[in-house]
């Protein structure tokens, strides 16, 4: 079935003339927001592992990591290129000497033909954004979660909205591209504040999104508080549909690198849908039709900003 929307697969092929696999790395960063230096708790709704994907071991180089999953992808899918993927906690949480070291280390040869950073917005400087810039095909995710102060207050964040606004602006300035990550379902939002975050988004430009489900992980902050207090959670239905409706908003060039995922079922506590894949992204796809909606039906260009 083709796509209503972009999806970040069309989008490496387009760029590289070849499917791209990503391969997930960790570099042992850490989170301002855990350590002390903005918080120790962290964001509630993370776990221990910061929503790394546990792909590989951090005990393990970054050499070492990327061969290893580089001969697994071939082998299995006989890969041709590559993107290396900071993923788990804060990527650019160090000084720019010591992410340079770990960036250049990243490519061990032609095959691995882009870079993508995951952080904060308030973990990064114009000498670290410079530093990105140099790499092939640069990305940066930032968590958002949220354009809602009050929210990001209520989640422990740490930064305010317009510090992830700021930290984009000058990040597309340099030619990196954006991809913003947003969690819909927190308690206190409404549908109408969840479009507003998009529409937000969408004024900034971006490049990419990760749209996720708010998930009540085990060993998270969040799952205390749901222990204490059963707040409504989405149904599949409705998040489907909160999907479409955000798609539309979207700009028809921004990928679509997330709107459901394949997480781990055994740390699930609730919404046990949120693991069914397949299920999710054939609804959307269903509910688009029967809208007759594509992404980008409703961008506003007038109020995007322009680079």
């Amino acid at each position: 079935m083709e796509k209503r929307y972009y999806p970040f697969s069309e989008y490496l092929k387009n760029t590289f003339s070849k499917k791209v696999y990503k391969i997930t790395l960790d570099a042992g960063f850490y989170c301002p927001n855990r350590d002390g230096t903005i918080s120790k708790g962290g964001c509630i709704f993370c776990d221990e592992v910061g929503s790394f994907s546990r792909c590989n071991d951090k005990k393990l180089s970054i050499q070492t990591q990327i061969e290893k999953s580089m001969e697994k992808l071939t082998k299995q899918f006989k890969a041709e290129a590559f993107m290396a993927y900071f993923q788990s906690y804060s990527n650019t949480y160090a000084p720019v000497e010591k992410l340079k070291e770990i960036y250049d280390s990243v490519f061990i040869n032609d095959k691995i033909v882009s870079i993508s950073i995951g952080t904060r917005p308030d973990c990064v400087d114009n000498q670290k954004l410079d530093l990105i810039s140099t790499y092939k095909h640069p990305w940066i995710e930032y968590g958002l979660q949220s354009a809602h102060d009050e929210t990001l207050k209520l989640i422990n964040r740490g930064h305010d909205f317009n510090c992830f606004k700021n930290a984009v602006i000058e990040t597309k300035k340099r030619g990196i591209k954006v991809c913003a990550h947003v969690i819909f379902g927190f308690p206190n939002e409404n549908r109408k504040m969840m479009l507003e975050t998009i529409k937000k988004l969408s004024e900034l430009n971006i490049d990419g999104i990760k749209i996720h489900m708010l998930t009540i992980l085990a060993d998270s902050p969040l799952a205390k508080i749901y222990e204490k207090e059963k707040f409504y959670l989405m149904t599949m239905e409705q998040y489907c549909d909160l999907v479409c409706d955000t798609l539309e908003i979207l700009p028809k060039n921004c990928t679509i690198q997330r709107i459901a995922g394949t997480g781990f079922s055994e740390t699930t506590i609730e919404p046990k849908w949120v693991n069914r894949r397949f299920e999710i992204l054939n609804m959307i796809d269903k509910m688009m039709i029967q809208k007759n909606s594509f992404q980008g039906d409703k961008f506003n260009s007038d109020l995007a900003l322009k680079f």
